[in-house]
């Protein structure tokens, strides 16, 4: 009885330190991205407590810097990838002398919803798009500035979305964002890879020079690179001078009223007719086109 007793406990146990494992520090990742989405919508509300989110900190440690970088371009176009709830989107575009537009897209919808709520002062220079990172709705050479941070590591492929980040962002542009590292990498064997091996690939593969790795967080080191040649900066675009419909392919999206959801708006396409509507909170809907 005894020897039952303590194998029951100990399955017990080991079911319950699974668990821990593959929703708790590995945040879902292998359990396919249905799960990871679902946690983040989960845990939307209290996302930025759970990071403890500090305003100045995000200025300090990550907006000055950025923008330093970007320098002579202060009116950039900047695409944020896996946006959460909108943080540095909202780093940028409150300093004063930032004159750029920030497109933000995820997939998880209620992250989405809150990163609406604090750019709701900004929604003149922010949009929001529930789309996912591995097929981004815009041109080639695109962006003067693509971002990713503290999101690599729960892709289902990482590199699939750096090399489509390297796909948008123009020649000469920058591209920023974070390398996991800290205990918690033991969790997550094949998500994470060492800073050096991180740098290399990032060189040979997705195309980048000038690649920089440097201390940022206890979890987290902030890596920059430059996508190698030289052009223009594309400068603060409106969404329909970048936006390539998903369905044809074509640059000919247009805003309109028509069959919109609580009067929000919808926006369609003038070459194949492909319907994309909007959210009542602003977001658009990239994965609900009809």
């Amino acid at each position: 009885m005894i020897v039952i007793v303590a194998l029951i406990v100990g399955a017990a146990l080991l079911i319950v330190a699974l668990a821990w494992w593959l929703l708790i520090k590995s945040e879902g990742v292998y359990l396919g991205r249905g799960v990871v989405i679902w946690l983040y919508d989960v845990y939307a509300r209290r996302y930025d407590n759970i990071k403890q989110y500090d305003p100045y900190g995000e200025e300090h440690y990550l907006a000055r810097p950025v923008l330093k970088r970007l320098l002579p371009v202060t009116a950039p176009l900047v695409l944020d990838v896996a946006t959460g709830t909108g943080r540095l989107p909202l780093a940028l575009l409150e300093q004063p002398n930032f004159q750029g537009r920030v497109i933000g897209v995820d997939l998880s919808r209620r992250m989405l919803t809150v990163a609406a709520e604090k750019l709701t002062p900004h929604r003149d220079r922010a949009v929001l798009m529930h789309v996912p990172a591995e097929k981004l709705p815009f041109p080639d050479n695109t962006f003067d500035l693509v971002t990713c941070l503290e999101a690599l590591e729960f892709m289902m492929d990482q590199w699939a979305v750096l090399r489509e980040m390297a796909r948008v962002l123009r020649p000469g542009g920058l591209m920023v964002l974070t390398n996991r590292q800290g205990r918690d990498v033991r969790y997550m064997p094949g998500h994470i890879i060492s800073h050096p091996e991180f740098e290399r690939r990032l060189r040979q593969e997705i195309g980048l020079s000038h690649v920089y790795i440097q201390p940022w967080q206890i979890d987290y080191r902030l890596v920059w690179g430059i996508k190698i040649g030289q052009s223009r900066p594309t400068g603060p675009r409106l969404l329909p001078e970048v936006w390539r419909c998903a369905t044809c392919g074509e640059m000919q999206m247009i805003e309109s009223t028509a069959g919109s959801e609580n009067g929000s708006g919808a926006w369609r396409c003038a070459a194949c007719g492909a319907r994309i509507m909007t959210g009542a909170d602003g977001v658009i809907e990239g994965l609900r086109a009809t």
